[in-house]
Order: C-alpha cells, then structure tokens, then sequence
C-alpha cells in the first residue's frame, strides 16, 4: 500500500483545520478518547457540532486563537491508501513553516474561501507550492454553504486562479467544491451541489497518482553509516546503511562513489539481514560492494557515474526562515542529505515576489520568509541535481554555525562548474 505526504494551506481562517478534522471524523479515524476531549473542551459551532479544528490545533496559543501556528501532523489510511497530512499555518509570518511542511508532500491542497475569492495568500502558498516542486494541486473552494452551493460562485473563482495558474510550473490541478464544516464533498458527494460532477476529496487523494513522482532514473544513495561488525562470524563484513533517495539498485551494478569518483559493483542489497533482489525509493537498505574502497557518511553511491559531476557552487532558490537577515558573504553550514559542509553566501541576486513571480533585484539583504535567489559556494564538493529534475537530491537547510539552528531552506537551480 502506497504513502500519499499532502499539505493543506490557504489563507487564515478558510477551514483548513476543519477540512482535516472533518476528513478524518468522515473515515473514523478518531479514537474514542480524542471525540470525549473536544466534546468537553466546549468550543462547538454555529450549529451546535463540535468544533472538529480541535484535532490539528494542538499547541494552546492555537486553541485559544483558533489560528494553526505550528505544522500539525496527522496520519490515516483508507482500504486503497494511507496518508500523512501536515496542517500548515495560514498566516504570512509562518510561511517558514508551511515551507518545511511543504518539503516532502507529493499533493498540496489549497483552500479558498467561496465568500472572498483567491487571495493574497492563495497566490503565495500556491507559489510555494510550484517553487518546491509539489506534482498535484487540489483547490478546494471551501464554504460553499455559506454561498448557497452557487455553481457560479465556484465558476468564477476557478476562472481566476485559473488565470493566475499560468504562472505556476504545476500543471495537475484539480479543483473541488466542498464545505469542510458540514460535510459536502469530503468523504463523499454532497447532495447540495448536483451540478458537480467529479470526486470527492477523498476519491481524488486515493487515486491521484503517485508512483511516477518518484525519479527511478538517476540512482542516489547517500551513506549515513558504515557498518563493521569486527565480529567472529562477521569479521569481513562492510556493509553501507542508508536510503534509496531516487532510482534502483540491483546486485551487479556497476557504481561509482561520489565525490571521490571511486569504482565499484554492488554484491548483495540487504535489508534486516535479509538480501533483495532489488531497492528502490524510498528505502532504506544496506549495501555490500565488490571492493574495499574509502567510504563514509555524507558519501553518494550512484550509477551511470558518466553523466555526473560534482561542483562546490551553485545557483539555488532559498526560503529565509530567520529573525537575523541573510547578507552577501554570509558563513554558514549547508547540509545535504547526510553531508554537512561549511559554505558562503557570494552573491544575492534577486529576491522573488510570491504574490507575481516579478524578481526584485539590487536586493542588500533579505528578510524572514523572504525567498530569494543566490550564489553558494561550498567548503567540499557535493554531488548535486537540479531540484526540478531531483527533488530528493536538490534539496539542502542552511544552519546557522553558531547555534546549530535552521536558518534557510534551499532548492538548487543551477550548478556551477
């Protein structure tokens, strides 16, 4: 059975909590124990119902605000499915959080209120959406029983997020009519909009496709730990313990071993000391080579070694997530997948506009959930892909080297050899 990772967001207070509480209140997946807690916290709605927003809010300032702050995570599945849900906030000043959310989702969900129409940050969190390579997009034009279940209404605001869409790389996009707070088009088909001819929101999360977002191409396996037992019975035994990012790995391929270029074969793939006939994303497996070569953590196995290089600048797109702003000739840590290196900011070239797409450019230094394009240069060479070509292996966090904290999020543009 498949994982499907999406994300919800939209502008504050277009139901996005509610949409995830009603979905999984639709498909039973609340316990007993979480039913009673929000039955007595008191907080119903207009009609009487209790207020299902209460299973994403978690953290007290949101249930006193009725506003997501923190991502929330939940989790549930269906007899075709199972699925991870991260419940982002809907504010300007959380965007960094809906961006780390946002990373590893295969779907983002995008909700409209019917009454306002698309936006401001309709328009940022769809753009969000597209810079970080999300494949499908689902708009749900929320409220539609506050409008009446007006076909027109939910006409129109296809037409402009339609128009606005031109913008965007995505190219899945689906839109729904639902209303999170009774029901309509959740988990099944309302009956209040008959002109509406296509899935619910649930039939579309559990046959939209999702097996061909995975690269099974470019074959990347990045080292996290070398296994030496030094054992009676294992006194030989290296093997590397890691995860299929993209692409497969089969005994017999010829690979090399990034960045040092090394050449070897694969002799057996393993996972709980049992050997595989074949590993692919997302994995996690052990691999054995033919030959003792010099491997360690942050190191790349791949195939097809022809068509690689390695580089220490690139050109990449960087989400800003810190109170401190980001200056040309910045020192900071990059970490990529499991190498950390240390790196510099060159060069700042433009910071991008989410409401338009425009470039800013003449930029001296950029601010908390600015995003913005720049040139890095790294300490070590790094075995990197384009994101739009990679996700799993285009993606880094820049860290502050002072208090080790998260300060960017990063997608590689171009490399620079």
């Amino acid at each position: 059975m498949d994982i499907l990772r999406f994300i919800t967001a939209g502008n504050v207070d277009d139901g996005k909590s509610t949409l995830i509480g009603r979905l999984l209140y639709d498909t039973k997946q609340i316990y007993l124990d979480q039913l009673e807690a929000m039955e007595s916290s008191g907080r119903v709605n207009e009609d009487g119902d209790v207020d299902l927003s209460l299973l994403t809010d978690g953290l007290k300032a949101e249930r006193e605000q009725g506003i997501t702050i923190d991502v929330a995570y939940k989790y549930f599945n269906t007899d075709k499915r199972k699925f991870i849900i991260a419940d982002a906030p809907g504010h300007i000043q959380y965007t960094r959080n809906m961006v780390t959310g946002a990373s590893n989702s295969n779907l983002s969900i995008i909700l409209v209120d019917a009454r306002k129409g698309v936006q401001e940050q309709t328009r940022r969190h769809s753009i969000i959406s597209s810079l970080l390579g999300i494949p499908h997009l689902v708009i749900c034009v929320n409220k539609m029983d506050l409008v009446g279940y007006d076909e027109a209404v939910f006409n129109q605001i296809v037409a402009d997020y339609t128009r606005f869409s031109k913008k965007l790389h995505t190219r899945d996009i689906t839109f729904i009519p639902v209303s999170a707070l009774r029901g309509d088009n959740i988990a099944a088909a309302s009956t209040g909009m008959p002109w509406y001819k296509g899935p619910s929101l649930l039939q579309h999360l559990e046959e939209v496709p999702v097996a061909s977002d995975v690269n099974l191409d470019d074959a990347r396996f990045p080292v996290q730990y070398v296994i030496r037992p030094l054992t009676a019975s294992h006194h030989d035994y290296r093997g590397y313990a890691g995860k299929v990012i993209s692409g497969t790995y089969r005994k017999g391929d010829k690979v090399s071993i990034m960045p040092s270029g090394q050449i070897s074969t694969v002799k057996s793939v393993e996972i709980g000391g049992s050997v595989l006939e074949e590993a692919f994303a997302p994995m996690s497996v052990v691999l054995q080579l033919e030959d003792e070569v010099d491997i360690s953590r942050g190191d790349v196995i791949v195939k097809q070694a022809d068509n690689l290089e390695v580089a220490q600048e690139f050109e990449a797109l960087v989400c800003w997530m810190h109170n401190k702003p980001l200056k040309s000739g910045a020192k900071l840590l990059l970490r990529h997948n499991a190498s950390e290196t240390r790196c510099v900011v060159r060069e700042i070239q433009y910071k991008v506009d989410v409401n338009t797409l425009d470039h800013e450019e003449d930029i001296e230094e950029v601010q908390l959930n600015d995003i913005c394009r720049v040139l890095v240069k790294t300490a070590a060479p790094l075995l990197l892909d384009k994101y739009e070509d990679n996700r799993s292996n285009g993606g880094f966090i820049l860290v502050d080297e002072t208090s080790f904290a998260t300060v960017g999020a990063g997608m590689v543009a171009e490399v620079v050899y």
